[in-house]
């Protein structure tokens, strides 16, 4: 499966998306960046893919804590710096030279990758992996409050996309979803996530 990074993209950021609960998701969207109650010590997941977000939160209907769902405009300079210095979360032969480089590495990493197969709107596994990437440490303040430029709740269309599915409308569901092209990683990030050409 090819490892490529699939998203919503200008010249000036990236789209990536979370789920929340409503405390949560309301004082986002209000200070447009993340305050209390979210949580600044623990690691938090970011995901360009909207059909993966979608298969993790069952369309904004699997649970409370992700009813909501954000689409994030993160700054491509923020992101892609994110990425020059991550690591995979897990060991990769053609990626790390050996378990004690990969073990190195993922210890002094506040990013980290993981590639997991991607999916339709059904939640069936794509031809392709979608990344995810978790920020720790010192980052998730960094991320929270100085990488986005916008929040914006899509739960609507979480909500609508999840309605067409269950309804067999999968062309009206596929209408609704927004483009996401490769995202063109820089060389180095590439070589430290195993990103394909």
């Amino acid at each position: 499966m090819k490892r490529r990074i699939h998203a919503g993209h200008d010249g000036e950021t990236i789209r990536v998306y979370q789920a929340y609960n409503h405390a949560i998701a309301d004082a986002a969207l209000a200070a447009q960046a993340f305050v209390a109650p979210f949580r600044f010590d623990r690691m938090t997941w970011i995901k360009p893919s909207l059909l993966w977000m979608m298969y993790r939160c069952g369309y904004a209907r699997k649970d409370a804590g992700q009813a909501r769902v954000l689409a994030l405009d993160v700054r491509r300079a923020a992101f892609d710096r994110a990425l020059d210095g991550a690591c995979l979360s897990h060991f990769d032969p053609e990626v790390h030279a050996s378990e004690g480089a990969w073990a190195a590495a993922k210890a002094g990493a506040h990013v980290v990758v993981q590639w997991d197969p991607d999916r339709d709107l059904r939640h069936g596994r794509l031809d392709r992996r979608a990344i995810q990437i978790g920020i720790g440490g010192p980052v998730v303040r960094e991320f929270a409050q100085a990488w986005i430029a916008r929040v914006e709740d899509v739960t609507p269309l979480a909500l609508a996309l999840g309605a067409l599915v269950a309804a067999g409308d999968l062309a009206a569901a596929a209408g609704l979803l927004p483009a996401e092209p490769v995202y063109p990683a820089t060389p180095l990030a590439a070589a430290r996530l195993g990103i394909d050409p």
